[in-house]
């Protein structure tokens, strides 16, 4: 269960989210057996999605968070709810490279620089919103910074770390967001880059015993932060059988009808969990039968 944190300073002009996400990102690393530069990867897409999906205002509301580059990575995904509840996966779970020149899991590397974050906002709409940029550097906290500047034009600064111990177990994994409203002033801005350039990284800050409101007050130090709420998200896949059913009829009748005249069981594993659902070839025929009737 994460631990996420929200304040904002006196004036209304910043406001900051904070999230322990340690044992988020262990799931991840449980579920798809993730070499330790995609752990810290995946994890960091994974946390930016859940600060962003918090941000969200109605109950059935999500956001989409996926990374296209040419990393050995290949695609990237992180779905989240308005309660910061998460899921994600990535094409390739397991990468090995050398460290990179600062004695660092070389996530951009994994990643790759050349590449695009889309971000997809459901929100009940006939159409969702979406955001694409072209990636900053492939380490996912400054990609997301850039889409908030480009895309919703809101200065932003985000920081998402993860630790890997030597076993490919997470030691400490999180994040943070820090945005401005249009009514800050230099000041409240020259504050928060003098705060934030003082800090440890977060993930340091997170093994070191900090907690995300002791994170958030020292993002904020010096604009009388107030506290705004905090949550509990989780890694939490929605997947059923139902669902899947759903996705199994999206691919017609033809289709359909032609796996089931094979006489063999269909296996459907979950991207994200894991979970594997199987279909009989009369089950899929009924499919069929259901994909011409709708």
């Amino acid at each position: 269960m994460g631990n996420l944190y929200r304040a904002i300073s006196a004036d209304g002009s910043a406001f900051c989210a904070v999230l322990d996400a340690k044992d988020i990102v262990s799931e991840i690393e449980k579920i798809h057996r993730t070499s330790a530069v995609i752990t810290a990867g995946l994890g960091r897409l994974t946390i930016g999605a859940s600060l962003m999906g918090y941000m969200l205002k109605g109950k059935e509301d999500s956001i989409t968070l996926r990374i296209d580059a040419d990393g050995q990575a290949g695609q990237l995904v992180a779905v989240a709810d308005s309660m910061g509840n998460v899921k994600s996966y990535v094409n390739n779970p397991v990468v090995e490279l050398p460290l990179n020149s600062m004695g660092k899991l070389d996530v951009s590397g994994a990643i790759g620089k050349n590449g695009t974050l889309s971000v997809v906002k459901d929100m009940g709409m006939r159409e969702p919103y979406v955001g694409v940029i072209p990636l900053v550097s492939g380490e996912v906290a400054e990609d997301i910074a850039s889409y908030y500047a480009t895309s919703e034009q809101i200065p932003t600064v985000c920081g998402l770390g993860v630790l890997v111990n030597t076993d490919l177990s997470v030691k400490s994994a999180g994040g943070f967001l820090v945005q401005l409203l249009p009514f800050a002033d230099e000041k409240c801005i020259e504050q928060i880059e003098k705060n934030v350039s003082a800090m440890h990284p977060v993930s340091a800050l997170l093994d070191d015993g900090a907690t995300p409101k002791e994170i958030a007050d020292m993002l904020l130090n010096g604009l009388e932060p107030n506290e705004l709420d905090s949550a509990s998200p989780v890694y939490k896949c929605d997947c059923s059988r139902k669902r899947t059913e759903k996705v199994l009829i999206s691919i017609g009748s033809d289709e359909l009808k032609s796996i089931a005249d094979e006489g063999k069981d269909t296996e459907v594993c979950c991207h994200f969990c894991g979970k594997k659902y199987v279909f009989t070839p009369k089950e899929i025929a009924l499919l069929a039968k259901n994909s011409v009737e709708e």
